[in-house]
Parts: structure tokens; sequence; C-alpha cells
């Protein structure tokens, strides 16, 4: 660097500190703009030694960068001061603007603190403007576009020593070197930001192709699954469409994969599942249901839904899994239908029977009618207790609780059950309608079981069940209480009608039997209970099965014997 006495720099100086300029800016990468940096004071400045000092995330500086002496780069490049020492550094000795120089009459004293630095020798200057050994420059580099530490963020600290001139810098080399580290500063955070930028790209190309291996992945598995999947819209007008489907689920259902796209789930599920399925897509879940193949027939089906985000704000979707149970549902209906019905002929076993009957029965106070009202203190209709000779309460509720007065409020649980009421069974008949139990026994079933055997028996079992089910309305129950006995459960019917269904189904009866090769008759007699509210299912098989006994020792034994 030129002298101050001089009346002008060196155009060969200036091009060549604009070199170091463009050099410090258009380095690659961080690491090479600090050590052009360094460089630059070396070769543009005419310092002997330069050391780069850039702070750290922690706030303590290290040396990043040095030049002049491969030696001392050596040793310190790496080594770390704190910021409590660097802070001490800039804040005494002499301020020459930005610059901190620190006289070897002073900086005896920062000898023994923890910022890396290196020791020259030499003599002892003879003129007051000669350079030390021991003095210390420091150049502070701030962030870029404010000047001066008392407003800018400390980036880094270029330290300087022995100019080649010997001598302290004037006024213009303390401008330039001023200046360089402002350059510096503008260069390193520059570098700095392209860096993070760098290393964002690459964390975003890293995660774009994660993503893209995950969204191979989930294709994969969402085309070759061995079951059913779809994705379909979640809330909103289009809820429940489907917008996508893989082929197992196109099998199953025997739709093409453009077809599928025109439904929602509610268009393909069986009417009766509308509300399963409602359920389990508002919220997600398993549920199983019926969804309709293109053939028009059902298939049973575990459907399982998961809530997918598309985005962090985006919509949700439902991710559903189809998985065929149409052979296990079948097992299971098969189980079902072996323990409530009979294996012979088919019919409702006794268990089932029960129940159905008991489904129509609640344990309630019956109606008082007639006469009978007065015991319930009103008028016809008044509420009568019930069951009083057994100790029970004289109003239950729907779970057979009871209470200890027959109080009106107490039927509130009854609100949306209809009350099984027996119609008038005096003399005449007032058109009253209720549920009719008719039992149903066989009268001859024994002699044919002993003359031509259990195989004739059974034959003759399976067309009397056959014959009672033709005989009946839809919805009208037909069972087989064991043995020869059957029952039946008929609602709606008065006592006339009753008692015409019993002459009906008698007559179907005692037409020929073909069993074994011959033809074979057996009678029938029957019985007719009704059934109301307050009592068992077994009180009401009861009262039939007396009834029967009754019609059928009324009878003429020659009329009950088999032919």
């Amino acid at each position: 660097m030129e002298t101050e006495s001089e009346p002008y720099v060196r155009l060969a100086t200036l091009r060549q500190l604009h070199q170091v300029m463009a050099d410090m800016n258009t380095a690659r990468s961080l690491a090479d703009t600090l050590q052009t940096v360094a460089d630059g004071v070396v070769t543009g400045l005419g310092y002997e030694l330069a050391c780069v000092n850039l702070v750290r995330p922690d706030g303590d500086l290290v040396v990043a960068a040095f030049a002049g002496n491969p030696a001392a780069e050596a040793l310190i490049t790496g080594r770390v001061g704190s910021r409590e020492s660097w802070e001490r550094r800039l804040n005494m000795g002499q301020h020459w603007g930005d610059l901190v120089f620190i006289p070897h009459t002073e900086g005896w004293i920062l000898d023994d603190d923890d910022v890396p630095q290196w020791y020259t020798d030499g003599p002892a200057p003879r003129f007051e403007d000669e350079w030390h050994p021991s003095d210390r420059l420091f150049a502070p580099m701030y962030t870029p576009g404010v000047q001066g530490g008392a407003c800018g963020e400390l980036i880094g600290v270029l330290s300087v020593d022995r100019p080649r001139n010997g001598r302290l810098p004037g006024a213009w080399g303390r401008e330039a070197l001023q200046m360089y580290a402002f350059q510096a500063a503008i260069a390193i955070s520059n570098a700095r930001l392209r860096a993070n930028m760098q290393r964002a790209l690459v964390r975003l190309e890293r995660d774009q192709q994660a993503l893209r291996a995950s969204e191979e992945s989930f294709r994969q598995a969402f085309e070759y699954a061995p079951s059913g999947m779809a994705i379909a819209e979640m809330g909103g007008d289009q809820h429940g469409r489907i917008l996508r489907t893989n082929d197992a689920l196109c099998r199953l259902l025997g739709r093409p994969a453009s077809a599928m796209r025109r439904y929602s789930f509610s268009d393909l599920v069986h009417p009766e599942d509308i509300g399963t399925l409602l359920r389990t897509s508002a919220e997600g879940g398993r549920a199983e249901l019926r969804l309709g193949r293109r053939d028009g027939t059902y298939v049973w089906v575990s459907l399982r839904n998961s809530v997918v985000a598309d985005a962090a704000d985006g919509p949700r979707f439902l991710l559903t899994h189809v998985e065929d149970i149409e052979d296990r549902k079948r097992r299971e209906l098969q189980l079902a239908h072996r323990a409530s019905h009979d294996s012979l002929t088919g019919l409702p076993n006794s268990a089932e029977l029960r129940s159905r009957l008991s489904s129509r029965l609640c344990r309630r106070p019956a109606l008082a009618q007639g006469p009978d009202a007065a015991r319930a203190g009103g008028p016809t209709g008044a509420l009568e207790p019930m069951d009083a000779a057994y100790g029970h309460p004289a109003v239950f509720d729907a779970n057979g609780h009871g209470f200890d007065f027959p109080g009106v409020a107490a039927f509130d649980a009854y609100d949306h059950h209809v009350h099984t009421v027996s119609p008038d069974e005096a003399e005449r008949d007032d058109g009253s309608k209720g549920l009719a139990v008719l039992f149903c026994d066989l009268d001859g079933f024994k002699s044919i079981n002993d003359r031509f055997g259990h195989n004739a028996g059974d034959a003759v079992l399976i067309e009397v069940a056959r014959r009672l089910s033709r005989g009946v309305r839809d919805g009208d129950t037909v069972a087989r209480l064991g043995g020869d006995e059957f029952v039946i459960l008929a609602d709606g019917l008065g006592r006339a009608d009753a008692q015409d269904l019993a002459v009906r189904l008698r007559n179907e009866i005692i037409q020929p039997i073909r069993a074994e090769g011959r033809a074979v008759r057996v009678g029938a007699s029957f019985g007719i209970g009704w059934a109301h509210c307050g009592m068992t299912a077994d009180e009401v098989l009861k009262s039939a099965d007396e009834r029967m006994y009754v019609e059928k020792r009324s009878r003429p034994k020659q009329h009950r014997r088999a032919g």
C-alpha cells in the first residue's frame, strides 16, 4: 500500500484491490468466500498476516480463515474465542472509525485471554509511526446496510498484522481497511444466504424424493392390494363420492373403475345398511354391511375408514379398505339359523319362538275391562294392578323394575311400545283383535312312527311344517316346539279369525301325506291362546297348550286317529 505522503495511489494497486473485491463476491461457497477475504487483506491491502474470526450461532467467534503464514494457519485455524473476550478487545484501545487499534503498550493485558492469536518477533520501533510486533489491529464486520458497531449486528472480525511498509496505516489505509471490512461483511452474508438456500434446496429435493417414493409406495400398495381399496371425498356436497378404486374392489363389485367414480358408497350400500354406513363414514371406523354388485346381488364386506388429510390445511379424504367377508358371514348366518331353527323342518325352534313372543310382551299392568274395572278403582279401561298374588309391584318399566303405584307417569317407558291386548273372550265377539297363539298337536303321529319307522315320521313332520307355513300370512310365525307339537303366532286377529285359521290349518294337515312310498294321514288338535302384556312367554304357551288338550278331549277318538 502506498504511504500517506505520496499525493496519489498507483493505478496497479487500485486494480489489485478491485480484483480482490471481485474474487470475494464470486466465490462458490462460504468457505471459499472466507478464505478469499483473508487472502485479499494480504494481496490487496498490503498486510503480511490476516485472520477471519467468524461469529458462530452460539455467539463465540471461531478462526474460519487465515492468510500469510502457513505455520500460524495450522496453529490457530478452527480455534474458538469467547464472545466476552472479543467484546473486551473491541471496547479498549484506539478507535479509528470502526477499526480498533490496540498498541503494544496496552496489549500485554490480553496475553492470557482465550482469543486465538499468534506472536511475531522483530525489533522495537525506532520511529513514532513504526509498527511494533505486539501491536493489534481489528476490523469488525457488521451486517450489510449498517456501518458502525453501535447499530449493526457483528458477524465477524478481521485481524491484521505487519504492514509491509512497517508503518502504522495512515488515513487512506485506515479507510481502505474499513471499506474492505464492510464489503467483506456483504460477501460473507451473501455466501451464508447462498449456503442456506443450497441446504434448503437439498432438503427440499430430499423431501420431494421421499414424497415421490412414499406416493409410489402408496400407489403400489393401493393398486395391488389383495382386498378392495377406495378413496372418497369427505365433507361438502360430494361427501362420500368415490374418487379412486383399485382393481380388487372393481372385481369384487363387478364394476369398472370409470363406472365406480360415478357413485358414492351410499349409492352402493344395501338400503338396510345406510345408517351403519353414515355412522362409519362420519368419523371413520369399521362396519360390516352389504354392497351392491353390478348383477344386482349384494356381497357382505368389512368396511374400514381412515381420515386422511391431503396437506396441512388441505381437504380431507376417506381411505376405505373393503374386505370380502361373504363366506364368513354366510357361515355366521348358517350357525345363527341352526341355533334358532329346527334342523328337521327348518322352522323356528322353541328358543326362537319364545324370543319372538317375549319381544311382543312387556311387564306392565293390563287394562281392566268390564266388571273387573272396579278392582282398579275406576271405570272400564282404568289401570289394574297385576300379579298381586305373586308379590310383583303394580307397575313395571321396560327393564322389569317395579313402581309402588300405578301412576300414569310410570308408563312413559312404553311410549314406543305397541301393547299386546287380549280380545274379548266372552260369548259375544266385539271385534277386538290381538296376538293369537295357536298350539298344534298332531293326532295319531306316534302310530306312524311305530308302524312305518322314524323316516316316515320325519317325512310327515316335514310336510306338516310345509303345509302350516303355506297356510299362514306373511309375517306370521310357524315354529316347531318339539316332537309333533307346532305353534303359530298370528297378530291382528279376532276370536273368530283365529278359529277360522285353526280350521283351515287342520283341513290342510289331514290331507294324505306320502311317506316312504305310502299315503298316511294324521289329525291335528288346536288350542287358541291370547298373548297380552303382563304375561310371560311360558304363560302364553301354557294357556294355549291347555286349551289344545281341552279341544283334543272334546273330539271323538276316531276323529283324532291317523288314516
